[in-house]
């Protein structure tokens, strides 16, 4: 039968059963749009409820409460000079001529002793670190700002004891007592008092932590991925190294801080809590990562770039070098950046390793004893006082800011060394 006796003369008719499948299929298209359209709001919405939580409770963390005292510092009889505050044992040479008596002797007078007693015990640091940053201050009389007890930051806050409470409001309505913006939290380190804690020691910890991490697993990984793609044989061990690799990617963290215990405090067993063998451990949990996205970015260059290379003469180690690596580095550095983000929020594997002490001292170097920031949130949140939750929030935020500097900068690389072909 012709094509002309198989069609009408008028052209193909819409049937009632046609018209059907196709408003069913405009249906399940709708539906399809809508489910994501709601599947992409309730993702914002869970996004912007995280981060509105976390700078509502974390603005308080960015503040502590404090006390005014007046210091005539002309009258303490302290030595103080330009040459003894530039000394590195400054503050012990004001803690041995008797600063915190001084301190604690000025509370008493401008506040009473009620009043006196509930500043912090450690304040006196703070007024060492004045004189510091401002040797004149010993020729004059001068207000400062101390951290408040935690009980009377507690009373601040509404909290705590009704008598507290009542101080904490009398101080506040003589000007005494306020919460200030407090700057030294991102200066100090861990403490047993929520008004005492900072940031530093922690975030000082992390960058060692993910510079062992990026020297160590950005290298290897990346030349492990041009030898498996470019030289490696096709045979049954590059095929076990390749499902391995897969593998490794999928095993849980906490697998590898036993094999950071069991390997490299084997090995070292004087660098427990250092960030250097903390980097180690997280190197070995990302490479797999980046080993898998070398590769596949390696795929990605086109075949002709390898043939015209080696038309013009290039030998095959400058046709890797010279022309693949280079159009594969954008891809390698996007399974770096998802690499070093999780490596950076991972808790599991330093806890093996010791970097959950107390460590009340920024580290000195690569070998010192150090935690990391998910640590100091996870220690932070696990306190029973409730000052430690604002500053855990606060954490929080510090944690946030640092991987998005941290992704910005692999981000610019990587649009950079990014080619077009």
């Amino acid at each position: 039968m012709s094509n002309s006796q198989a069609i009408p003369a008028g052209g193909p008719t819409r049937t009632d059963a046609f018209a059907k499948r196709l408003n069913e299929r405009y249906r399940a298209e709708r539906r399809f749009r809508a489910l994501g359209l709601f599947a992409i709001v309730f993702s914002l919405a869970v996004l912007v409820f995280l981060l509105g939580n976390m700078l509502a409770n974390g603005i308080g963390g960015f503040q502590r409460a404090e006390v005014a005292v007046t210091i005539d510092f002309a009258e303490s009889g302290l030595a103080v000079d330009e040459n003894l505050m530039a000394q590195p044992d400054a503050v012990q040479v004001l803690e041995r001529q008797g600063l915190p008596q001084t301190v604690e002797y000025f509370a008493i007078e401008a506040l009473g002793e009620q009043a006196a007693a509930e500043v912090s015990r450690q304040g006196w640091r703070d007024v060492a670190a004045a004189l510091q940053s401002d040797p004149s201050l010993a020729t004059r009389e001068e207000t400062l700002w101390l951290p408040a007890s935690s009980d009377l930051a507690s009373g601040l806050a509404g909290e705590g004891s009704p008598q507290m409470q009542a101080l904490a409001a009398e101080m506040a309505e003589r000007g005494q007592l306020a919460e200030n913006w407090d700057w030294g939290f991102f200066a100090r380190s861990d403490a047993t008092s929520p008004q005492q804690v900072g940031i530093w020691g922690a975030l000082k910890g992390s960058i060692y932590t993910m510079i062992v991490t990026f020297l160590l697993a950005f290298p290897i990984g990346v030349l492990a991925a041009l030898y498996l793609e470019e030289y490696a044989p096709r045979n049954r061990w590059t095929d076990l190294i390749e499902v391995s690799i897969n593998n490794l990617a999928a095993v849980p963290s906490i697998i590898f801080g036993l094999l950071g215990l069991a390997v490299f405090l084997t090995l070292f067993p004087n660098l427990r809590s250092a960030p250097l063998i903390g980097g180690m451990t997280l190197a070995l949990m990302t490479m797999p990562v980046i080993v898998i996205s070398g590769r596949n970015a390696i795929k990605a260059v086109p075949p002709s770039i390898r043939d015209g290379a080696l038309a013009v003469g290039a030998s095959p180690v400058q046709v890797v070098f010279h022309h693949v690596l280079p159009l594969a580095l954008p891809g390698m550095l996007t399974g770096t950046i998802i690499g070093m983000a999780r490596a950076l929020g991972e808790t599991a594997p330093l806890l093996l390793i010791g970097m959950r002490a107390f460590v009340a001292t920024p580290p000195e170097g690569f070998t010192s004893p150090a935690t990391v920031l998910p640590m100091q949130i996870f220690l932070w949140s696990d306190e029973i006082d409730r000052g430690f939750v604002e500053r855990t929030s606060a954490a929080i935020i510090v944690l946030l800011l640092f991987l998005l500097l941290m992704n910005g900068i692999a981000i610019y690389l990587r649009n950079k060394f990014e080619k077009s072909w």
